[in-house]
């Protein structure tokens, strides 16, 4: 007889000392276990992959520190759920009693509004929020939100700590403790799991139930090798999880096949996805960032492809929107590749976050008011369409950045036109 609770949620730690991993956040010296001792937690936000202990984290600090803990899922929760929780946290706090914490798993799905209704009881201390997301929080948290918000990177968990959790569920499960269980090989649980906590108790928890009874005469004892897990995991666990690890790994082998310019493989990897039920629209959002950060200025018509492809799939659907889809992945597979804008923004980026707010120079200056005239604003800016080919050398940066470069032309046929023609206008500046 099998227990109804999942082993994962059994083994779920109560304190640091039994928590897997991250050790760089919890450890002697980790920012997260010394907030804890001192009793004063700030709002943030855990950001990492599926499965590496962001809720158990969250709920071990409301354990040790007493605090009254609410969860809302960004799934399935909407503004009124977040004002309600909002007002019962303030009706149970009291006196100079800390603030509950609020714990919303996958926080980067809730829109702007949604996220809005948390700014003003986050930033008056009427809760603690601990966001947990799989997605880089810079793009999907809102800057109010963020700037209130610590971002904490959790890491995948490693070889040690994996195994460490595999001891510590055999040693002290309620119901596997009871088992003859003898791990002889661990590398297909471990390479099944992914760095994935949830994910290596799910399947040792299959393997075993499903070998119970298999040795005649010996029916609590249960060898665990790569073989035996492999038939078992291969036999009970679906071929595609949309929502789990098998979903990231495959549009990652999707896109860097792509980026290695192999059709056959990259459709092959379409059909995977397709045949896993994927979302049709996920697959080409993917298609059109890889059009615009690895074939960008190479081929600019990939971005048009993958663009069109959106909006045709928007009103097809399956099961000829595959067609579609196909022909866009053969088309940027083929593609020659550049990575060149996406370095230049990165770079760019970096210029700015770095140098600030440099003033802009006069000369590029707009000059609406009189004012701004006599002040210099447009003064001695020259208009490139008056000049031949419709270009004139002149200054565009910030005075402290005239020499900068960001830009550095891709090795193929279009960016080398491109880069001759500048180089001949800008005296081989490129």
């Amino acid at each position: 007889m099998t227990p109804n609770q999942p082993l994962a949620d059994r083994m779920r730690p109560n304190n640091l000392d039994e928590y897997a991993g991250q050790k760089h956040l919890v450890g002697k010296n980790g920012i997260i276990r010394r907030m804890i001792e001192s009793g004063n937690v700030s709002s943030f936000i855990l950001w990492g992959p599926p499965g590496v202990g962001k809720t158990t984290l969250a709920k071990v600090i409301s354990h040790l520190l007493e605090r009254p803990f609410y969860t809302l899922s960004a799934v399935t929760s909407g503004v009124k759920d977040v004002r309600e929780m909002i007002d019962k946290a303030k009706k149970t706090r009291f006196f100079d009693q800390p603030s509950p914490i609020l714990f919303i798993d996958e926080i980067h799905r809730f829109n702007k509004s949604q996220q809005d209704s948390l700014l003003g009881a986050v930033e008056q201390g009427v809760i603690t929020l601990i966001g947990a997301t799989t997605e880089n929080p810079s793009f999907e948290v809102i800057s109010p939100l963020l700037s209130r918000c610590q971002v904490y990177v959790l890491e995948g968990l490693e070889r040690a700590d994996l195994e460490g959790l595999i001891e510590s569920a055999l040693r002290n499960d309620n119901y596997l403790k009871k088992l003859d269980i003898r791990i002889e090989e661990n590398e297909a649980l471990l390479q099944y799991s992914g760095g994935d906590a949830r994910k290596l108790f799910n399947a040792l928890e299959l393997v075993v139930y499903a070998s119970m009874g298999e040795i005649p005469g010996k029916e609590n004892q249960i060898l665990v090798n790569n073989e035996t897990v492999k038939k078992i995991i291969q036999e009970n666990m679906a071929i595609y999880d949309k929502s789990g690890e098998m979903h990231y790994d495959t549009i990652s082998a999707f896109i860097k096949t792509i980026r290695g310019s192999d059709p056959d493989a990259a459709v092959y990897w379409l059909a995977r996805m397709l045949e896993g039920g994927e979302d049709i629209k996920f697959i080409a959002r993917r298609l059109l960032i890889l059009a615009a950060e690895d074939i960008g200025l190479a081929n600019p018509n990939a971005l048009l492809m993958a663009n069109n492809c959106f909006q045709s799939i928007n009103v097809i659907g399956m099961p000829e929107a595959r067609i579609i889809l196909s022909e866009t992945t053969i088309y940027l597979a083929a593609s020659p590749k550049s990575n060149a804008a996406y370095l230049a923004i990165d770079a760019a980026l970096a210029e700015v976050r770095n140098s600030g707010n440099l003033p802009v120079p006069l000369h590029l200056r707009n000059a609406p008011t009189r004012l701004m005239k006599e002040l210099g604003f447009g003064k001695d800016y020259k208009y490139a369409h008056s000049y031949e080919e419709h270009f004139v050398q002149q200054n565009y940066f910030p005075e402290a950045l005239k020499d900068s470069r960001f830009y550095t032309p891709g090795d193929n046929a279009r960016e080398k036109e491109m880069k001759d023609r500048l180089n001949r206008l800008w005296k081989g500046r490129f």
